[in-house]
């Protein structure tokens, strides 16, 4: 299969291993993988393993939680490689300002959209991923010519903006900045949707994200160089070494919870240093140990990763989900298994079609970019 994998030697194969697995584990969530894990009941160690597949219900943070700042990084580290290729090739940032506006304005369409499908019927709703991505994309590129320290400079300005936001402006009824439904995030939902998110998300986690995409291209801009690989490495544990330290030390000194659903400063920067410290063992074992064998398995679906989005938002969701389910539940209802295994297992059917359907695209070389 190494076929698949692109012959550029200058690619990084970690950073496509990365992402495919991202948009695995979205698919997975997609496909009622890990509800239908939990609804087995396993107890125990197995109970605690498939929690850490979803959110944290407010204050505190699971495995879950790291999937959109992973998402978020990896598109500025995608950012940055496509500017300096382009770049190399003679066109200027000016020149690919208008690609990335457009690209942002597709992205903020697409994730309105997918609310939209979503709920059956028109809505505006600006909570999706690829809506915040939109925006976070923009800040991430203006910038992106910037020093390194200019740019972590304006990471951590974002991140006290937000501080500064939910902490001093305080309205009737919004005046907790810390409490579901009763923050400056969902306040400013409420003027610009005339409604807030039940399940808490608020439109203005674009700003402190911001932070992980911006990272995300001063982490490509470090793979870039030519320093020694064990170096990079180090910077990149570093780093996430430093985001743990910070983002917990906030939230274990009472100073600011972190919290997934307003992307609190704590947050972002505990998030984020997971995700870079997974980066530095990505870029570790597949490009410097050379433990790619079965790299294709990930790439194939992290060179089509929109498309898939897309895919199991939509078609995934409201039909092809249920199709695959009519099939393998009818067929292993005859085994006498119970229920609730046999809709594991038609999950990851469902699961193992997707990818295979990336599979198919790569191998005919069908790349859906937008």
């Amino acid at each position: 299969m190494e076929n698949i994998i692109p012959k550029n030697s200058n690619r990084l194969i970690s950073l496509d291993v990365m992402r495919g697995l991202i948009m695995i584990l979205l698919a997975g969530e997609s496909c009622l993988v890990y509800e239908n894990l939990k609804a087995l009941h396993l107890g125990g160690i197995a109970n605690g393993f498939i929690g850490q597949f979803f959110h944290h219900p407010w204050h505190g943070l699971h495995f879950w939680d790291c999937v959109q700042p992973a998402f978020m990084l990896m598109a500025g580290s995608a950012m940055y490689m496509s500017f300096q290729s382009k770049k190399a090739n003679g066109i200027t940032w000016e020149q690919n300002f208008k690609h990335i506006v457009i690209r942002s304005l597709k992205l903020f369409l697409l994730g309105t959209g997918l609310h939209c499908v979503a709920a059956g019927k028109l809505v505006f709703e600006l909570w999706n991923v690829l809506t915040q991505l939109s925006v976070t994309t923009l800040i991430a590129y203006l910038i992106i010519n910037r020093s390194f320290w200019f740019q972590l400079g304006v990471s951590a300005i974002l991140l006290v903006l937000t501080e500064v936001l939910y902490r001093n402006i305080l309205m009737p009824g919004y005046d907790q900045p810390f409490v579901e439904s009763h923050n400056f995030g969902s306040y400013i939902d409420a003027i610009l949707m005339g409604k807030i998110n039940m399940d808490g998300w608020v439109t203005i986690n674009c700003i402190p994200t911001a932070a992980h995409t911006i990272w995300g291209v001063l982490a490509g801009r470090l793979l870039m160089t030519n320093r020694p690989a064990p170096q990079k490495i180090r910077y990149l544990i570093i780093a996430g070494v430093i985001g743990l330290i910070l983002g917990y030390g906030l939230d274990f000194a009472n100073i600011t919870p972190i919290i997934k659903r307003i992307s609190t400063s704590s947050f972002v920067l505990a998030s984020g240093g997971w995700v870079l410290l997974i980066m530095a063992f990505f870029y570790w074992l597949v490009d410097i140990k050379k433990v790619n064998k079965y790299a294709w398995v990930c790439v194939v679906v992290g060179m089509n990763s929109i498309f898939i989005y897309l895919f199991f938002e939509t078609v995934g969701a409201q039909w092809f989900n249920g199709a695959v389910g009519i099939f393998v539940k009818g067929f292993m209802g005859f085994t006498g298994v119970s229920t609730n295994i046999i809709a594991v297992f038609s999950a990851l059917v469902t699961l193992f079609v997707e990818w295979y359907l990336c599979y198919f695209l790569s191998k005919h070389k069908v790349f859906v970019k937008i």
